[in-house]
């Protein structure tokens, strides 16, 4: 068992690798373990509206290749992840924070005995988080835009509350996930690639996701050839990106 590397290490180690020795398997309980890992991903307001689909089925692996356009790092791969963000699941999991709150504070506190810290928690996500998720055919979220609009000329507000902002903001969220995945696979000495170009919709048949899930990306696994990175890593000069004031 080789040493785990350091984050640096792993950030420095990770590649995104085209082509996966067929004779090297890996162990489908250690890719579960970094999915573990994914799960502790800062995501926006603690809502984790996401979804961790780990494929190791032969079988489904060859049905995807296809919808990845055969891609080398799919058809190669010993197995898949797809990141699944679930917008739609926002009413369970603010639920699902608010009872976590009843840990923490009691649950039958009375309103005048609550602390600052529980009022202000529980206002949240009984109140701010549905009005920021609420939609009814894109007209509430039209006239969410209307009033943070008018609020914003005399105020700071936060202003992401339309269907379209929130979207982004889950996939967002999403992507630090498959970001803490891909780390801590590279870590445990494990390969990654993560797959923009695919059928988006074919794949989520496939998987017979629900209407309201949208697939994040695709990210392959299994353990790197001499061929499997496509050259020397490439960045543009650090000091046209870093802005320090």
């Amino acid at each position: 068992m080789h040493k785990e590397k350091t984050v640096s290490e792993a950030i420095t180690y990770r590649r995104s690798v085209r082509i996966y020795d067929a004779k090297k398997n890996i162990d489908p309980k250690v890719v579960k373990e970094c999915l573990e890992q994914a799960a502790l991903a800062p995501n926006s307001s603690n809502m984790q509206l996401w979804e961790f689909y780990h494929i190791t089925s032969k079988s489904i692996i060859d049905k995807i290749t296809p919808l990845c356009f055969n891609q080398n790092a799919a058809k190669t791969a010993q197995q898949l992840v797809v990141f699944v963000v679930r917008k739609d699941l926002w009413k369970k999991r603010a639920k699902a924070n608010l009872t976590y709150l009843d840990t923490v504070f009691g649950k039958h506190t009375a309103k005048a005995e609550q602390s600052n810290r529980e009022k202000v928690a529980r206002n949240y996500y009984g109140k701010i988080i549905p009005f920021a998720y609420a939609e009814f055919l894109g007209i509430f979220g039209f006239f969410k835009f209307l009033m943070v609009s008018v609020i914003g000329i005399f105020k700071p507000i936060y202003r992401q509350v339309r269907k379209s902002d929130m979207r982004i903001v889950a996939h967002k969220t999403c992507g630090l996930a498959a970001e803490n995945f891909m780390i801590s696979m590279a870590a445990k000495g494990l390969d990654t690639c993560p797959m923009e170009g695919s059928d988006t919709l074919r794949i989520k048949k496939l998987l017979k996701l629900p209407y309201g899930a949208e697939i994040n990306m695709i990210v392959s696994c299994g353990i790197r050839t001499e061929k499997g990175v496509y050259g020397k890593r490439f960045r543009i000069p650090f000091n046209e990106v870093y802005k320090e004031l």
